[in-house]
This record gives structure tokens, sequence and C-alpha cells, in this order.
């Protein structure tokens, strides 16, 4: 497939959006913005920003106090700390506990919002796998798999069962939820049954070759969908090995593919989505 190459033209009036995160070479997104803002004539850029810990609140002020900068995604482990840094947050972020997106006004005020969960959901039943009634295993509680978990329940999935290496941040999302989702039945550190629906990877294992597998693909049924939220590499061991014993598999780069226009929308930038995506899945 022939793919056009757009080159952002910056200059005094470009306007600049970020992701901040720590690691940030795994990021995908500044090489899609960066197509995807000339390609609809908006001049602005998108870079990333590897920002320390101890950092991150005093870069956070920083950004309020340029003119021209307008906004970010949050990559990991920031997700979680910055919904407390926001002047104000989605409902969907406040029970997440997280945010993916920020964005400032003239006057430096903060707004956090989530859609983390919301591509994911979205991209998936785009590919066919409808959520409703579903039983769910979700492997990392850290902001990525709260803003999964949110969306999954708004989805109408009806059972979660909830696994981290940290338990206590796994109960601890288990708690939050159910008091938002009596509906759903949730588990905090459960072993599922074999016959879970969707087993999904949001946690960091498999961003570096020598990770563990998150979990064990022949634990469940032929009928699971093994979804890995990981871009980079598209390929994590997780969907090599699920793939190659027959499962059904979801990628992580459609997550970000079907958020990109929401990310767009978040910032006010006009658009047709379908061109977007059109754009986005495109570009390797």
């Amino acid at each position: 497939m022939n793919t056009t190459i757009f080159t952002p033209e910056i200059d005094g009036k470009t306007l600049v959006f970020a992701t901040p995160g720590f690691p940030v070479k795994q990021i995908r997104l500044p090489i899609l913005m960066n197509q995807v803002f000339p390609a609809l004539g908006i001049n602005a850029i998108w870079i990333p920003i590897e920002v320390e810990p101890a950092n991150l609140s005093s870069i956070f002020t920083a950004f309020r106090h340029f003119n021209n900068f307008k906004g970010m995604t949050i990559a990991i482990p920031y997700k979680n700390p910055l919904v407390d840094l926001v002047d104000e947050a989605t409902e969907r972020a406040k029970r997440s506990g997280s945010v993916n997106l920020i964005r400032f006004d003239e006057k430096g005020r903060s707004y956090g919002d989530t859609v983390d969960g919301l591509g994911f959901v979205v991209g998936l039943e785009a590919k066919g796998v409808i959520c409703k009634g579903k039983s769910v295993y979700l492997v990392g509680t850290g902001g990525a798999g709260c803003a999964l978990a949110v969306a999954l329940c708004d989805a109408g999935i009806s059972t979660l069962y909830l696994n981290d290496i940290f338990p206590e941040k796994a109960e601890a999302l288990a708690e939050r939820l159910r008091s938002y989702y009596p509906e759903v039945k949730i588990l905090a550190q459960h072993t599922p049954p074999s016959d879970i629906d969707l087993a999904i990877n949001a946690s960091n294992s498999g961003l570096q070759p020598n990770d563990p597998l998150p979990f064990e693909p022949e634990s469940f049924g032929k009928h699971t969908v093994i979804a890995d939220i990981i871009m980079k590499p598209k390929e994590t061991a997780l969907l090599q090995k699920a793939a190659s014993m027959g499962y059904q598999i979801h990628h992580g780069h459609h997550t970000l593919d079907y958020q990109v226009s929401l990310y767009l929308d978040y910032f006010g930038i006009e658009h047709d989505p379908s061109v977007v995506l059109e754009l986005v899945q495109q570009i390797p």
C-alpha cells in the first residue's frame, strides 16, 4: 500500500502537544500525530518527553505557563499520579483513578480525562468482539488497566477478574468499581475459570524481550480472545504464543488507532473520524 508522507512545518505559530512518560521509547503516538496534523492542515507537532518521577510535578506546573502548549496524552507510569494534579477530571477519570488526556485553557487551568478504555472497547468491537455480557480477565491495574476496567463495565460485561503483581492495587480497584457497577461481578486476585471470554494484558509485561508472560494462554478455552495493550513490540510474546496455539488475538495498536479521533475531539480539532482512522491505520 502506498502511503503519503506528511511532514510538519514548524514556525512561530506552531502549537505543541506532548506525551510525558518514563520510559518513552515505546511510544507510537508522536509518529501518528505528526502525520495526522499536517494531513489535516493543523500547524502543530507532538513530542515525547521522558520525565523521571521526581520531576513530574514541576514539569506539569511548567506546562501550564507555555502559551503554545495545548495538551498531552500520558504514558506509563503517570496516568494515576496525574489525576490528582489536574484541576478538573471527568467522571470516568475519577472512577478509574487515572488520566491519559490533559488539556489546558488560556489561563493555564488543566482538565483531565481518560479514553484508554474507550479506545480499547471501540477497537475490540470494531474487530467483531462484543463486550456486553462477557466475562473478562484483566491483568494489570495501573493507569491503563483501571481505564480498561471502567470502560468494560460501562460496555456491559458480566464478570471482571482483576489481577496484579501488587494485590492491594487489584483489591482497591475492585472495591471502587463495585460501588459504581453493582450489576457486574468483580473479583480481585482470583484465578478465573477456563471458560473466560476475554483475557487482557494491561500490565507492562511484554515491553522487554525477557519479560515473563502475564498469563499462559492455555489456561483458557480456545474460544477465549487474548488481547494485549502493548503497542511496541506489536507481536508480544503473549500474542505470539496465543496465535501459535490457535487463539484469536487482539493487538495493542488497535487501542491507539481508535483513540486518535477521541484525542482530536478532546482538543477541539475538527476532523472526519473515518479519514483519520484510515490514515493512522496506514502508518507503519
